[in-house]
């Protein structure tokens, strides 16, 4: 694992070296946050940033520091690229995609009726779930992971059963159409008028 070179390290062995990428100005900025009590996978970012610029390769690098290859590689980009300026803009670890903001926005939407929401469909899916809070809140996850979130949170998108209706809740005024009572017999009513024809 790196051990973290000193202030006067650095820059004893930085005075000997011809700078590669870095202007002056960013050779000196960089070495000055060095001096800063920084995060150690800061401290990581401007020492690959320094040793690209001393001509170390990414090998040599990775060696000296214990960094990964690809951590070294995007360093050193970063460093031919004159973007040295950039060491502390990119977040450390991998970014939470899901935050709180859109977990509340999840439960408030299966909550309500998608018709609420100027859809023609009345359940919520998945799928559907996913599109409008991409569309919404600039997050895209699989609908699989939607679901995983659900089932946390203790929802679901799958319809629950109705209870039989009860005849006694029906409001007054109200009309409903039941099972029509037909009789065994059929009834044959019919009156035939037999007109004879005399042509």
């Amino acid at each position: 694992m790196s051990q973290p070179f000193s202030q006067d390290t650095v820059s004893a062995i930085y005075e000997n070296q011809e700078s590669k990428f870095l202007t002056p100005f960013q050779r000196k900025a960089l070495l000055k946050h060095l001096q800063n009590n920084l995060q150690p996978e800061y401290r990581r970012r401007i020492e690959i940033i320094l040793m690209a610029d001393m001509g170390k390769s990414q090998t040599q690098i990775c060696d000296i520091l214990g960094c990964s290859q690809e951590m070294a590689r995007y360093w050193i980009g970063i460093a031919e690229a004159g973007l040295a300026h950039k060491w502390n803009e990119r977040p450390i670890g991998r970014p939470k995609i899901v935050n709180t903001q859109y977990l509340d926005r999840l439960k408030e939407l299966v909550s309500n009726s998608p018709r609420d929401y100027g859809y023609a469909f009345t359940h919520w899916t998945a799928q559907w779930l996913s599109k409008h809070l991409a569309a919404e809140l600039g997050i895209t996850i699989s609908d699989r992971h939607i679901n995983r979130l659900l089932k946390q949170m203790g929802l679901s998108t799958k319809r629950k059963n109705s209870p039989a209706k009860d005849t006694n809740s029906i409001p007054d005024g109200a009309i409903t159409i039941g099972d029509l009572k037909t009789s065994s017999e059929p009834s044959l009513n019919w009156s035939f008028n037999l007109v004879e024809n005399s042509n």
